[in-house]
């Protein structure tokens, strides 16, 4: 029978063990000053080393002459312990997690090992002992005898009594980078004679996630594949979908070709792929898209063909940001929704549908994925105006002064007014009311004047133009009017002007029109003194007069109001024959 490769290559010392240096600094240090624990905890991840670190740390407390902290090999406690001992016994807490197996293990702990110092007991997957084992194990870990040693290893360390992780030494073991994965299977390749590719030992690597165990089996099965480890060879053992057509589904989302991304999901799902397989390969594509897009070390970080590296490098130059970050959002949550479906085709085509018609999404992401593409049509001058649709002529307006919406309403005309009124207009948009005054005589209806559409001759020479007469009256500004103003001027001052400290300072300006000034108000001192410099009110001018602002000023809000008396002084002043005291 042969044996797999993680039980043929399992470490047999601390120095063969990839990464998880922390522990084993702790645990030679213990074996060379003889200062070993009674109980510990390996918690961690599946595959992480966590069962190969405590066999290797029971032979090296009973080894006679240990080497770095590692068990030599050679001696008679080692020899014995190679061939099967009962000094080192493992239990497999799944199977044997009740009470009575406990009790058992209690009773036996009693009796001294029969070739080395110390009796290890290894309980593996210790989280799923029952309430009652557990109970049956505490005294035992709390006083145990001085040759044992207990070693509890777990992937799931919440769900261990408080009890009996007070009683161990934990220590926990971390997920292997992809690096030390790919330098392990090199290793082991070579020793073999297996010829491979680069791509291939990189895409093994990462689909271990971080288990050296996980990353074996996966190897095992691309070695037995083909002769060669190739990176196609690969992809077809981990059932993965064609780079190239994920790429080109990927490219389609992202440009809101709904026909093309349809089409190419049809035709992957068709060749036999699950709909939960094309999901996560669909988002592996988004992510490296966006790596592509961003990372200047890309090729190193994705360690792909330099054929699909060009081509993944040419669809991510191309690509949003925003649309990337929002298709890999819509995805994530149909992964979600996906587990709570009767049809997981339908879920994903409807992910795929709202990804590829942003126009129809009203959420924010949306609207900015339609914003950025509309201003890079704009850069490329692709963009058309529309034709645009007849226009009727408008009916001619009739001459009602500008006061009779307010004052004189249409069905009220016959109706006798007083001889004085206030004037509505100015008191509506004014801080205090108008003054009254006497209310004019009417003036009679002109009939309206004709529109033409043709254009009118030019008036004779020496003859006078007639202009139209402008009320010498001044009129209030709208109050949205300061805000539109001050609104173009903020986002004139961000584009143009690389200082963020005038940027974020006017930002929180309040904006009103004092006839044709704006004024900026400001309640903080500081804010006002800082724009009143020459080289802030010189960058503010400027652009003011790109907005179209010829006249501003800055205040500070409540500057002019006069300062309240303090009260205790004005009761000196008005009782000056009384004590007053003041607390």
């Amino acid at each position: 029978m042969v044996t797999s490769l993680y039980r043929r290559f399992r470490p047999q010392t601390f120095g063969e063990m990839v990464r998880q240096e922390h522990v084993v600094k702790v645990l030679k240090n213990q074996i060379e000053q003889n200062a070993v624990g009674h109980a510990y905890l390996f918690c961690g991840p599946r595959g992480t080393g966590k069962t190969t670190v405590a066999r290797i740390f029971a032979r090296a407390v009973n080894c006679e002459h240990p080497q770095d902290g590692s068990p030599c090999g050679k001696c008679a406690a080692c020899r014995a312990l190679s061939e099967g001992s009962l000094d080192i016994l493992e239990i497999d807490a799944a199977s044997n997690n009740g009470v009575n197996e406990m009790r058992d293990l209690r009773e036996k702990v009693q009796y001294p090992p029969v070739s080395g110092k110390y009796k290890v007991y290894i309980v593996d997957e210790v989280h799923m002992l029952t309430d009652s084992a557990f109970n049956a194990l505490l005294k035992t870990l709390e006083e145990p005898p001085a040759h044992a040693i207990f070693i509890l290893a777990t992937t799931e360390p919440h769900k261990i009594p408080a009890t009996i992780l007070s009683r161990c030494m934990r220590l926990d073991f971390k997920l292997i980078p992809e690096e030390d994965l790919e330098a392990h299977l090199k290793r082991i390749l070579d020793g073999m004679g297996k010829p491979y590719e680069e791509e291939a030992v990189s895409a093994i690597a990462r689909a271990g996630a971080g288990s050296d165990r996980d990353m074996l089996s996966i190897a095992e099965m691309c070695i037995a594949y083909e002769d060669k480890l190739t990176y196609k060879g690969v992809s077809e053992v981990l059932g993965a979908a064609d780079f190239s057509e994920t790429l080109s589904l990927a490219e389609a989302l992202i440009k809101g070709d709904m026909p093309a991304a349809l089409e190419g999901t049809e035709r992957i799902l068709s060749a036999g792929k699950s709909v939960g397989v094309l999901l996560k390969d669909l988002m592996t594509q988004l992510n490296r898209l966006a790596i592509a897009k961003t990372c200047r070390t890309a090729e190193k970080l994705l360690s792909l063909p330099k054929e699909q590296f060009a081509a993944l490098k040419k669809a991510a130059d191309g690509a949003d940001g925003r649309a990337l970050l929002r298709a890999s959002e819509v995805l994530a949550k149909a992964e979600t929704d996906m587990r709570f479906v009767s049809s997981p085709r339908v879920c994903l085509e409807t992910a795929i549908l709202r990804i590829s018609l942003p126009e129809d999404d009203l959420s924010t992401d949306a609207l900015v994925v339609r914003l950025n593409a509309l201003e890079q049509q704009l850069k490329e001058g692709v963009v058309t105006a529309a034709p645009a649709a007849p226009v009727a002529p408008a009916p001619a307006p009739n001459p009602v002064p500008k006061r009779a919406l307010v004052e004189e309403p249409a069905p009220f005309d016959d109706m006798p007014f007083p001889d004085e009124e206030p004037v509505f207009e100015e008191a509506y948009f004014a801080d205090e009311p108008a003054p009254k005054r006497p209310r004019p005589a009417p003036e009679p209806k002109k009939a309206a004047p004709r529109v033409s559409a043709e254009p009118q001759a030019a008036p004779p020479a020496g003859a006078k133009a007639e202009t139209p007469q402008v009320s010498k009256e001044p009129t209030a500004a709208p109050p949205a009017g300061a805000e539109v103003a001050f609104g173009k001027f903020v986002r004139t001052l961000r584009k143009t002007s690389r200082n963020g400290v005038l940027f974020t300072m006017c930002a929180d300006l309040a904006p009103v029109f004092e006839g044709n000034t704006l004024v900026l108000y400001t309640e903080s001192g500081t804010i006002f003194r800082s724009l009143s410099r020459d080289e802030h009110r010189a960058v503010m001018k400027d652009v003011f007069e790109k907005v179209g602002i010829t006249d501003f000023d800055v205040r500070l809000k409540g500057a002019e109001a006069p300062k309240k008396q303090n009260i205790a002084d004005e009761l000196k002043r008005d009782f000056p024959d009384y004590p007053i005291e003041i607390k």
